[in-house]
C-alpha cells in the first residue's frame, strides 16, 4: 500500500468516520505504480514537500448553489436573521390575534389580546404530538380554517354596526346583494368596484397568511419540541388555573375558550335556520280573517282615505335618547298642536319591530302580514304565499283603490304585486327632477305632495288605501333636506340649491355625535312633511296610521338594542279613534313611556278586529 492510499484512509476515516461513496483521489499515472513519481531510468526520487500535501488534500467540492433570497442570507446573515426572526414574531402575533379577536368591535381592548386561548393550547399540544405528514396537512387547514374564523369575526362586527346582530350563514347571504347595491347607490359605481374588491383581496389576503403562519409557527415547534412541549405544558395548567380561580383582567377572563364557544353558537344558528322554514309553514298556515267575507272586512273604516305610512328608521332612541328628546318632543308637540287646531285628534303607542338598524322591507311585511318576519328566507317564504296582508285585505273588500308610493325602490320590484296594490309609485314615478340626498331619491315632502297631486287631490274618486313609504330619514342622513313652502315645490329642482346647503356625509361620519345630531334632524323632517300634508290636505274623511320601521344603527342607539319604534293613528272623525280606546295608547303623537307595547305581526290582526263589524 502506497502513503498516498494510507493517507487517503486516514483522512476519510478522520473526517467522516467511514469509507466514502466513492474515491476521488488523484489517478495514478498511465504506467502503473503507487502514485510516486517515477524516472525514465527507474531511479526512485522524492516528491516535493508541497506536492504531497496536495496530494493529501481532498479536492474541492463545486461550489453550492446560492442559499436563500437569491443569496441575500449568506451575505448579510445578521439581517437575515432579524428578518426571519421579525417573521416568527408576526406569524405568532397573527396568530393569537385570530384566536383573541372578538366579534364585536366594542368588545376590543387590551385586555382581550392577554387572555390564553384554550384552542390554542390544544391545538399545539396536537401538531407536536402528530407524524410529519399528518402535522403537515392540519398545519394547513388550521390555518384556512382560523382565518376563516376571522374574516367571519369581520364579518360580524359590521354586522352588529349596522343590526345590532351577528351574521346568519343561512339566511343572511342575500343581505351583501343589498349591501353592495347601497354602495352604489350611495357612493356610484366606482366606489362599489373599489369596496367590493377590497374586500376580496382582504379575504384571500387573511386566508393566505393565516396558513402561512401557523405552519411556519409549527416547523418552529417542531425543530425546538423540547422547550415547545414544556411551553404547552405550562400554558394549559395556567388556562386550568385561571379558569377554575376565575380570573380576569377588569371584567375580560384570562382563560378563554371563546372560539370553541363561538363555532358552537353559529353551529346552532344553522341547524335553527334550516329549520325555520318548517316553523314559518306553519305559522302562515294560521289566519283569522281568511274565511271571513269581504262585506265583513273593515267596515268601520269604510268610505275613509287610510294611509300607512313607513318613516324609516323612526325608533324610540329619537323619543327618549337625552341628547335628542328635548328637540324631538318639541316637533311632537308641535305636531299634535296643529292636527288638533285642524280638527284631528291622535293616540301613540309602541311596536317592536323584528329588525333594528336596517332591513326595511322585513319590517313592513311584518306589519302588514302579522308574522314575524325577521329573515330573508321567511320574506321570500311570503311574497311567494297566498298570504293575505293588510293591504290586500283592504283590496278584497272592493271599497278602496290601493296604491304605494314607495320612493326609495329605483329599480325592478316583483314583491310588490305580492302586496296586492292596484299602482305603485317608485322615484321614477313622482314627477321628481331634484337630486337624491345621499341614498334617498326622492325628499319626504315631494313624495307627500305627488301623493296628493297624482291620487289624493283627484276629484270624483273613490276612497284610496296607500302603504306610503318616507325615505328622507334612511341611512346615512346626510345631507338631508329641509321643509320649504308647498307652493315652492315645483319638480323638486328647487332642491338642488338645498343639498350644496347641506351636510357632507363624509365628514359627518368622522363623528358620532354628529350622526346623531343628523339623524333627529331627518325625523324631525319626515315628521313634519307628514303632519303639515295632513294639516294642508287631511279631511273629514282622511285616517292616518304612521309609525317608524326599526331603530336606527348602532352608532345612533349607543348600545341601545331595543327595537321599540312609535305607531300613531291620526283620525278627524271621533268615531275611528273610538273604536281603539280600549288600547291604551297615549293621546298626540308621542307614546308615554309605559304605553301598550306589541310585537309589530300583532297589529294586523288587533286593527282589523277593531274596524270589523265586532269592533
Amino acid at each position: 500500500m502506497s502513503l498516498f492510499t494510507r493517507s487517503r484512509q486516514l483522512s476519510d476515516k478522520t473526517e467522516s468516520g467511514a469509507e466514502p461513496d466513492d474515491d476521488t483521489g488523484t489517478a495514478a499515472p498511465e504506467g502503473g505504480g503507487t502514485g510516486t513519481a517515477q524516472p525514465q531510468d527507474g531511479t526512485a526520487t522524492d516528491a516535493p514537500e508541497s506536492a504531497t500535501r496536495a496530494q493529501r488534500t481532498p479536492s474541492a467540492p463545486p461550489p453550492a448553489t446560492k442559499p436563500g433570497w437569491f443569496g441575500w442570507r449568506r451575505r448579510y446573515p445578521r439581517a437575515a436573521r432579524g428578518v426571519s426572526v421579525g417573521t416568527t414574531v408576526l406569524a405568532g402575533a397573527l396568530v393569537l390575534f385570530a384566536l383573541l379577536v372578538p366579534n364585536r368591535i366594542e368588545r376590543i381592548e387590551f385586555a382581550s389580546f392577554v387572555r390564553i386561548p384554550a384552542e390554542g393550547v390544544l391545538l399545539a399540544g396536537l401538531l407536536l404530538a402528530l407524524p410529519p405528514k399528518p402535522r403537515r396537512i392540519t398545519a394547513v387547514v388550521t390555518g384556512l380554517f382560523l382565518g376563516l374564523l376571522t374574516v367571519l369575526k369581520f364579518v360580524d362586527m359590521g354586522f352588529y354596526q349596522i343590526l345590532a346582530r351577528p351574521f346568519d350563514l343561512v339566511l343572511d347571504w342575500i343581505l351583501i346583494e343589498n349591501g353592495t347595491d347601497f354602495l352604489r347607490e350611495t357612493f356610484g359605481r366606482t366606489g362599489q368596484v373599489l369596496a367590493v374588491t377590497g374586500v376580496i383581496v382582504l379575504f384571500v389576503a387573511l386566508l393566505v397568511l393565516t396558513t402561512l403562519a401557523v405552519v411556519r409557527l409549527t416547523n418552529l415547534m417542531v425543530r425546538n419540541r423540547p422547550v415547545a412541549g414544556r411551553t404547552v405544558l405550562i400554558l394549559g395548567t395556567a388556562w386550568i388555573t385561571c379558569m377554575t380561580l376565575g380570573v380576569q383582567i377588569g371584567t375580560v377572563p384570562v382563560a378563554t375558550k371563546g372560539n370553541a364557544e363561538f363555532v358552537g353558537n353559529r353551529v346552532d344558528q344553522v341547524r335553527a335556520g334550516l329549520a325555520d322554514a318548517r316553523v314559518f309553514e306553519k305559522q302562515a298556515s294560521v289566519d283569522a280573517f281568511a274565511k271571513t267575507p269581504p262585506d265583513q272586512l273593515l267596515t268601520g273604516l269604510r268610505g275613509k282615505d287610510v294611509l300607512f305610512t313607513f318613516i324609516e328608521s323612526y325608533g324610540r332612541v329619537a323619543i327618549d335618547d337625552p341628547a335628542m328628546a328635548q328637540q324631538t318632543d318639541a316637533v311632537l308637540k308641535e305636531g299634535t298642536g296643529r292636527l288638533k287646531a285642524a280638527g284631528f285628534e291622535s293616540r301613540s303607542g309602541w311596536l317592536q319591530s323584528p329588525v333594528t338598524g336596517a332591513g326595511s322591507w322585513l319590517a313592513h311585511s311584518t306589519f302588514l302580514s302579522g308574522l314575524w318576519i325577521k329573515n330573508q328566507q321567511r320574506y321570500r317564504s311570503l311574497t311567494t304565499s297566498d298570504r293575505m296582508t293588510l293591504t290586500k285585505y283592504f283590496g278584497k273588500t272592493g271599497a278602496w283603490r290601493t296604491v304605494g308610493v314607495v320612493p326609495g325602490v329605483r329599480r325592478a320590484w316583483p314583491e310588490g304585486k305580492y302586496f296586492g296594490l292596484d299602482h305603485i309609485y317608485d322615484s321614477e314615478h313622482l314627477g321628481y327632477h331634484g337630486p337624491y340626498f345621499s341614498w334617498t331619491p326622492v325628499p319626504d315632502q315631494f313624495s307627500m305632495e305627488a301623493f296628493e297631486r297624482l291620487e289624493h287631490g283627484k276629484k270624483d274618486r273613490e276612497p284610496i288605501m296607500a302603504e306610503i313609504i318616507l325615505a328622507s330619514s334612511h341611512n346615512p342622513w346626510s345631507p338631508i333636506a329641509h321643509m320649504i313652502d308647498w307652493n315652492d315645490l315645483g319638480d323638486g329642482s328647487v332642491f338642488h340649491r338645498i343639498k350644496k346647503e347641506g351636510t357632507n356625509p363624509t365628514e359627518v361620519w368622522k363623528d358620532p355625535e354628529k350622526v346623531r345630531a343628523e339623524y333627529r334632524k331627518a325625523i324631525e323632517y319626515s315628521i313634519r312633511s307628514l303632519t303639515e300634508w295632513v294639516e294642508r290636505y287631511g279631511d273629514d274623511d282622511t285616517v292616518l296610521v304612521f309609525l317608524g320601521d326599526h331603530q336606527p344603527v348602532p352608532t345612533v342607539t349607543a348600545g341601545d338594542t331595543g327595537k321599540d319604534v312609535p305607531v300613531t293613528i291620526v283620525a278627524h272623525d271621533e268615531k275611528v279613534l273610538d273604536r281603539v280606546a280600549d288600547w291604551g295608547w297615549t293621546d298626540g303623537l308621542k307614546p308615554a313611556e309605559n304605553a301598550p307595547r306589541w310585537g309589530m305581526d300583532k297589529f294586523r290582526d288587533r286593527f282589523m278586529t277593531a274596524y270589523g263589524p265586532q269592533g
